[in-house]
């Protein structure tokens, strides 16, 4: 049992608690673990302190990637289990902890120190933390589950952009040689705890049964909204998660592909034209990929609590092909139609983020949906290599063979087409759960409320609706 204040049965709301104080509570821990997304501000400072290549100061960036998949993924149904106020702890101390290792590994001159801090340590606390709000807030917000999750993932997608100038600054005041750096990263580690705490003091799980005043299940059923409970174990067995698994991967590598290269990219597409593309119109390029990205998961995940996730994803996929499509066939022609179907693109790969939390919901119910995500993040660290991976080899190959300008990008924009045209086949493939994975009802505590127990009185909109429970979330007893 987790003890003291982190008890689960210990975040239960009061009655009089606010639904609307969660989502702040879930934005203080993404906005402080989308600092990964401006880990290239540090690279240059590494590669020269430290004498590191390109490739070898990325490390720590693409380890903690890999580790925010595999710890989600084990990790999620511990989070399910002790509660988001305990997920939540847990982030807060390895995130901050693999900036204080880092920081030593740079002041030492040990560079296997930064990557086992920021990366190994640090990408626990990335993973733990991106799921530790997911089913809390779902709970919370069962009338408006796609804009609930998409205001918090939002943080992870706008991380970066309160972090890179940030880290900029610190780099300038401090120097950028390795005793600047070992103290930018105590700063940041710091910093962020001290932001982290507030989400932890401050998240709370709703008592078993709540729901917001007026709002009553949907009588008539849709298609792939479930009433039924699926644990963790019995949805990788599903074929739907597995369908979901492949429509998230192919979304991801599409969007990475062009986010880990946008300024190299845009620079060479117009480097043979009349007005080309300076270094700071390719970077304010970038931060406007940043602003899509960020934009598109509050945006397109509230959209799919009207359209219906199978629709949402059907116009990332397709309507994300057609984009590529045009900037293959004439990007290098208009400059706004190459940046329109980027920003569209970069819209769409983080509005697929956001949505599908709300997806695994619909299919698989609440009972363990923040383990499922957990699990369905896989995909995440699988893009994370194989979209950087086919767009860096494929320029170098074309590069190597002669090809130049649009040219280095041609085949492995084809590619992105093909894979998000496999994601889009994947997303027709889902069909209901069948109910056999389906786990059985709970049975009704005399002692505490009933499942389905009323709306709060009148005038007390969105809180809870009884004071502190033995029960919070959902979840293995």
């Amino acid at each position: 049992m987790t003890p003291g204040i982190l008890a689960r049965s210990r975040s239960v709301a009061p009655a009089g608690w606010s639904r609307w104080l969660v989502p702040p509570a879930a934005l203080s821990v993404h906005l402080s673990i989308g600092q990964a997304y401006a880990w290239s501000v540090f690279k240059p400072a590494l590669e020269s302190s430290l004498g590191l290549s390109g490739t070898a100061s990325a490390l720590p960036f693409q380890l903690g990637i890999v580790m925010l998949g595999l710890s989600a993924a084990f990790g999620g149904t511990l989070v399910e289990r002790n509660g988001p106020r305990w997920a939540m702890a847990v982030s807060l101390l390895c995130f901050s902890s693999g900036f204080l290792l880092a920081a030593l590994g740079a002041a030492t001159h040990q560079f296997w120190l930064v990557v086992f801090g920021y990366g190994f340590v640090g990408g626990i606390g990335l993973g733990i933390g991106y799921i530790s709000p997911v089913s809390t807030l779902i709970k919370w917000f069962p009338d408006r589950p796609g804009m609930a999750t998409g205001i918090a993932i939002m943080g992870f997608g706008g991380g970066a952009l309160i972090a890179s100038p940030w880290s900029a600054r610190m780099l300038d005041g401090f120097g950028s040689d390795s005793g600047g750096i070992a103290t930018a990263f105590l700063v940041h580690g710091l910093v962020y705890a001290v932001f982290m705490s507030l989400g932890v003091l401050l998240v709370r799980v709703p008592p078993e049964g709540w729901r917001p005043e007026g709002w009553e299940p949907p009588r008539e059923t849709r298609s792939l909204v479930t009433s039924g409970r699926v644990s963790a174990r019995g949805a990788v067995r599903t074929p739907q998660f597995w369908c979901l698994w492949v429509v998230l991967c192919m979304n991801v590598t599409a969007g990475i592909g062009i986010l880990e290269k946008a300024a190299p990219m845009i620079t060479d597409f117009f480097s043979g034209s009349d007005a080309p593309v300076t270094a700071s119109a390719a970077a304010g390029f970038v931060a406007l990929l940043s602003l899509a990205n960020m934009a598109g998961r509050i945006v397109w995940s509230s959209t799919s609590d009207v359209i219906g996730r199978k629709n949402m994803y059907r116009i990332y996929l397709g309507v994300g092909a057609l984009m590529y499509l045009g900037i293959e066939r004439l990007g290098d022609s208009s400059k706004p139609l190459f940046v329109c179907c980027a920003l569209a693109i970069l819209s769409f790969y983080g509005g697929g983020f956001a949505t599908a939390p709300a997806y695994l919901r619909d299919l698989f119910g609440t009972y363990q949906v923040g383990a499922i995500h957990g699990r369905l993040l896989t995909a995440w660290s699988t893009a994370g290599v194989l979209g950087p991976l086919i767009v860096n080899r494929v320029a170098d190959a074309q590069e190597d063979a002669g090809h130049s300008g649009s040219g280095l990008y041609s085949l492995s924009l084809m590619i992105m087409i093909g894979l998000l045209l496999v994601g889009f086949v994947a997303n027709e493939l889902v069909r209901p759960v069948h109910p056999r994975h389906h786990e059985p009802a709970p049975p009704r505590d005399p002692a505490g409320p009933a499942p389905t127990a009323p709306a709060p009185p009148p005038g007390a909109p969105d809180r809870a609706a009884s004071p502190g429970s033995a029960h919070s979330e959902e979840g293995p007893r």
